[in-house]
């Protein structure tokens, strides 16, 4: 059975020199949100607060910092504490939520939300997305309106599983975790709890519950070696409710 992911399965090729970037704990790579409080809490304190004039910020909860090269578009709300990296952009409407690591280059888009979430190197979610209790990995890239769900309907514990076994995570609220350089289309929803390795590709209109290591969606057989050879990876092809 497939284990559960580490931080190095999801993204052996993170450059960890480039802007702040949080530590990913030995274990589950979900392992990191339980101490991303903390983790922004002690950065905060050692890089302070850096405003910029003309940005809605409310720092009730927390202190922010923005870092003077990254690009800040009119309408963006922003509630600390929260770090935005060197060359990351908040285009217009972008509501950056408490808890919020948006790393070096990475993109939040209009009507984007996101919450106690870490957008690593060159991820983007730039179009009405909600990215709660979750982690992208360098150059991921969610289309228009992709939600990544974090919360179950009853409010328990998020499950997850791992070729179709229940796995605990020992956590309330958890969206998702995915590898670089995967690609989500359109509409696409993601349940509580899922985790994809690097370079997936999930069909518009799909929702994925689960571990997986590569995703592919209605992939007819002559498709299959041409997918395989762009993705460079094994392929699972797998349909999920």
């Amino acid at each position: 059975m497939m284990s559960a992911p580490a931080a190095e399965d999801l993204w052996p090729s993170l450059d960890e020199s480039v802007g702040r970037q949080p530590c990913f704990p030995n274990g589950p790579v979900w392992s990191v949100l339980p101490t991303l409080k903390g983790q922004m809490t002690d950065m905060l304190e050692d890089v302070g607060k850096l405003h910029r004039e003309g940005v809605s910020i409310d720092s009730s909860k927390g202190e922010v910092h923005i870092d003077n090269s990254a690009i800040i578009e009119p309408g963006v709300h922003i509630i600390g504490p929260s770090y935005i990296g060197p060359g990351a952009t908040l285009r217009h409407g972008a509501y950056i939520r408490e808890y919020s690591w948006i790393c070096a280059n990475s993109l939040v888009g209009h009507s984007t939300e996101t919450k106690h979430s870490i957008l690593l190197p060159g991820a983007k979610a730039p179009h009405f997305n909600y990215v709660g209790d979750s982690v992208l990995g360098p150059n991921v890239n969610l289309g228009a309106g992709v939600k990544l769900s974090n919360l179950r309907n009853d409010g328990g514990e998020v499950n997850t599983r791992i070729n179709g076994e229940r796995v605990p995570t020992g956590l309330r609220k958890f969206g998702a975790i995915i590898g670089e350089d995967s690609q989500l289309g359109c509409n696409a929803v993601t349940n509580p709890g899922v985790v994809l390795g690097p370079r997936c590709m999930v069909n518009p209109n799909t929702t994925v519950t689960g571990i997986h290591d590569a995703l592919q969606y209605t992939l007819y057989p002559a498709d299959i070696e041409d997918s395989l050879s762009i993705l460079k990876l094994p392929i699972s092809l797998v349909e999920l409710t």
